[in-house]
């Protein structure tokens, strides 16, 4: 089932997520619903905050983004309770966007590498580096179980220049097209 994706301003998306165990109710449907989800918002990652729910719960598909040829280098995988060990590597900028916060790109600066403890969907502990696009979109992924979103990265002046933008979005005033639900506007 496709679920709604939650916009900026919506509170879930500043919580940090809670652990969940393997009897988490409805944690079998919640991942197939997650991909079903991201891929119909054209989506590379996908956090639980995303769809309305403040658990520690990513999942990423970098292989379609990867040159052809090159799939092998990307990853599909359900990270659960990750906790970052490291980050290194020469930091370097990349364009991001957020399927919660539609229409709004922007350069981050992330390390190239990280080391990352997570359990997968059978909850089996793996610790496991990274590098490049695969580690980048696993810390925006990670950033948002943390209650961070890739704007808080930009600079001052980009901020500046989207702020109607992003006002916007919190409004409800942007065409996604995927579902959203949107904080209410007093």
């Amino acid at each position: 089932m496709i679920l709604p994706i939650y916009a900026l301003g919506q509170p879930v998306l500043k919580k940090v997520g809670e652990e969940i165990t393997p009897d988490y109710e409805g944690l079998e449907q919640l991942l197939s619903d997650m991909w079903e989800t991201m891929y119909n918002a054209h989506g590379v990652g996908l956090a639980a905050p995303q769809i309305g729910r403040a658990i520690r719960l990513f999942m990423v598909d970098t292989v379609q983004m990867m040159e052809e040829g090159k799939e092998d280098e990307g990853i599909k995988k359900v990270f659960i309770n990750a906790q970052k060990i490291e980050e290194g590597g020469n930091d370097w900028d990349y364009e991001e966007g957020c399927l919660s916060i539609p229409d709004v790109r922007g350069d981050v600066r992330r390390p190239a590498q990280l080391k990352i403890k997570y359990q997968d969907e059978n909850f089996q502990e793996h610790t496991e580096i990274f590098t490049g696009l695969n580690a980048r979109v696993i810390q925006h992924e990670y950033d948002h179980i943390d209650g961070v979103l890739f704007t808080e990265y930009l600079s001052p002046l980009k901020r500046r220049m989207l702020k109607r933008r992003l006002e916007n979005i919190k409004k409800g005033k942007v065409n996604a097209d995927y579902k959203m639900k949107f904080a209410r506007v007093k």
